[in-house]
């Protein structure tokens, strides 16, 4: 057998070979479809991932032994209304206290906010627990 030769494809036997516009279409259209799905995983990550609703102590005032003034920032739209859990600990790090206070649509999407906290015995420091989008 001679090499040189190049062997015949009985006609018929295969499909057509693929032309380079159908080649570079689905080319095309397999980085297209990829791009998208990437695009939608991307959009789904930040929408899931990202907290609307962001909170920071700013500090707080012991008033006496029975409440203690909480001051904090809440970053959010500014047309949300959110609910913050706000807590005043012991020197045991015992919850003494607890509060929960609404804030509502402002002009501004950062606000600063001060609860007054009732509590059982003398708190030693008040914080954000949390703060969610309200229902």
């Amino acid at each position: 057998m001679d090499d040189d030769v190049p062997v015949a494809v009985p006609a018929g036997r295969y499909d057509r070979p693929v032309g380079p516009l159908r080649r570079r279409l689905t080319i095309a259209a397999v980085t297209v479809a990829g791009a998208l799905v990437l695009a939608l995983g991307a959009w789904y990550a930040w929408d899931t991932f990202t907290d609307p609703v962001q909170w920071e102590d700013v500090g707080f005032h012991v008033n006496d032994d029975r409440s203690v003034d909480v001051t904090f920032n809440v970053t959010k739209a500014a047309s949300a209304t959110v609910t913050c859990r706000v807590r005043a600990l012991s020197q045991s790090f015992g919850e003494v206290g607890v509060g929960d206070v609404e804030v509502g649509p402002a002009g501004t999407r950062t606000q600063r906010v001060t609860v007054h906290v009732l509590t059982s015995e003398l708190a030693v420091t008040g914080t954000v627990d949390s703060c969610s989008t309200a229902p």
